[in-house]
Formats: C-alpha cells, sequence, structure tokens
C-alpha cells in the first residue's frame, strides 16, 4: 500500500522523506497508455513530485517539475501540492529504448541530456519562483540531487525507482530524499553516502515487500530515526468543466467567434488525466457571451 512519510534522524541533523507510490504510478502509467521505459521515466517524475510537494510551506502552495533534455519522451510535466497528492504528463507516452548499459529501462536516454531541469514553486506571490540547473544524467534522481545541491544549497541523495512488470504493471515505485541539514556533522554526511551506495534500489526493497518504515529503519539504524508524519500519496487532477470554460474564454472574443461560426462540436481533452470536454454550438455561444461582457 502506498505511503509517505517524513522523517529526521540523528538528533534532526538529516531530514528525511520517503514513500512507497506503487499504485499512484500505476494509476498514472495506465491512465496515459505508457510503454515501459516511458512508464518509469513517468513513474520516476510522479514520485519525485509528491515527495518534493510535502516541502511546501503553506497547502495552498503548488509545484511544478519539468524535465526535458531533447530525448523521444519530449519532456514530463508533473504537479504537486503539499497533501502529496500530483499529476502529470509525458509528451511521449510510447517511448521504449533497449535496455541500458546495466540491463535497466534507458530513462536517462529517454528524457536525453541536453536540457534543463526547472521547479517552479507557485506560493501566491505575484511570480512564482523558478529554480532551474542543466540535466545531468537524464535519470532523474541524480538531476534532482543536483538542483538541490546547487540551487538550495542543500546537499541532497534522491532516489527514485519504477520497475515495470512483464505484463506492463507497476510492480514497484517508491523514492527518498534525503537533505542534510546546515549543522549537520560532516563525517555523518559520508557515512549515509556510502550506506545509501552499499544497499539495494528502493525498488528492489519494495519487491520484497517491506513497507517504507522497515526500509527506512535498514538505512538509518542505529541513527535514532524519529517519525514525524505519513500520508497517502495520491494521483489527483483537478481539472473541471468551469475551469476548461475559463480557459476557453481567455483566448479571446475573435477566436472564440471564429470556433462558433465553424457551427461545430468542439473537444478539449485535459493533458493530465485525459477527460473529454465536449462544447458545442450553444456552449460556444454562452462563452462568447461572457467573453464580451
Amino acid at each position: 500500500m502506498d505511503k509517505l512519510i517524513r522523517a529526521t534522524a540523528k538528533d534532526g541533523q538529516v531530514r528525511i522523506v520517503a514513500a512507497i507510490t506503487t499504485d499512484l504510478v500505476n494509476e498514472g502509467v495506465l491512465m496515459h497508455l505508457c510503454a515501459p521505459t516511458a512508464a518509469a521515466a513517468f513513474g520516476r517524475m510522479l514520485t519525485a513530485g509528491t515527495l518534493m510537494g510535502t516541502l511546501l510551506k503553506s497547502e495552498q502552495d503548488s509545484l511544478t517539475l519539468q524535465i526535458d533534455g531533447g530525448g523521444q519522451a519530449k519532456g514530463i510535466v508533473v504537479t504537486a501540492h503539499a497533501d502529496s497528492s500530483v499529476k502529470g504528463y509525458i509528451g511521449n507516452p510510447n517511448v521504449d529504448l533497449p535496455a541500458n548499459k546495466l540491463g535497466k529501462l534507458d530513462v536517462g536516454g529517454a528524457v536525453g541530456k541536453n536540457g534543463y531541469l526547472r521547479v517552479i514553486r507557485d506560493m501566491g506571490l505575484k511570480e512564482p519562483y523558478v529554480g532551474q540547473v542543466p540535466i545531468r544524467t537524464g535519470e532523474i534522481g541524480d538531476d534532482l540531487a543536483y538542483y538541490f545541491t546547487v540551487s538550495e544549497q542543500t546537499p541532497s541523495a534522491v532516489g527514485l525507482g519504477v520497475l515495470v512488470d512483464t505484463d506492463m504493471s507497476i510492480k514497484a515505485a517508491g523514492g527518498f530524499i534525503i537533505q542534510m541539514m546546515p549543522d549537520a556533522d560532516e563525517f555523518l554526511a559520508d557515512m549515509i553516502t556510502y550506506r545509501l551506495e552499499e544497499i539495494p534500489s528502493i525498488t528492489d526493497f519494495i519487491a520484497k515487500g517491506m513497507n517504507i518504515y522497515e526500509i527506512l529503519e535498514f538505512i538509518f539504524e542505529d541513527m535514532k530515526l524519529k517519525i514525524h508524519e505519513e500520508i497517502k500519496p495520491m494521483y489527483k487532477c483537478d481539472c473541471s468543466r468551469e475551469r476548461v470554460e475559463r480557459a476557453l474564454i481567455s483566448i479571446g472574443k475573435k477566436d472564440l467567434e471564429e470556433i462558433y461560426n465553424d457551427d461545430k462540436t468542439e473537444e478539449l481533452k485535459c493533458h493530465f488525466c485525459n477527460k473529454n470536454y465536449e462544447f458545442n454550438h450553444e456552449d460556444i455561444g454562452k462563452l462568447l457571451k461572457e467573453a464580451k461582457s
């Protein structure tokens, strides 16, 4: 069962956000009909979004992650909130590449390395905060760790994993963000880095049936792990007919008049959940009146 927890270790010197996201990723991948390599890339981004969303300071804030390295995935966008809900889309859900040198799904090849990872935080101010870093590997976890270190000056380890089963369903998905706080002992950072290099991937743990508590207890053994909060991460799209109507009105009277004069039923699809919204001639006429008023 999916679960996200926020924790600290070594008397608050280490901040941890970790989650099992198998069901969430499965839902997103099914919704977007992803091929295996696309599923792994999209799933990692969804997991990253749900982890980073819980680091937001206010429930009204939102966070958008964008990665596009010029690869066949054609960019991935994920939007997350403080309640760990997340939604997203991948430009090309059909991308499926041969395995990489390690025999794993080639996420880095699908994403590409010629581009940027962007983190956009909307905190209700006039302008959102935008941070970006060049893509290092396209594997997403490495790129996010680089972002935290360079853009936020917070040394971080990021692990993200998605295991795609032979029937194309998600066998295991999850991840963690481990951050050293400003007053943390340097020796402690080295010890955690060494430990993370020695252990299997998070999906190996999940596939064995371990829950998120057991995984963290294993990683932070003898480090005074303290759990602060647990949340159920969810794939949740907040689209509605009203929002689509507002988007149509925002295109302007001239374009709306053209649609109205075509006298056809206009069909709009939500990028994040693929839900269809139909607007007939009469519906467009009503929106045109609103746009003129």
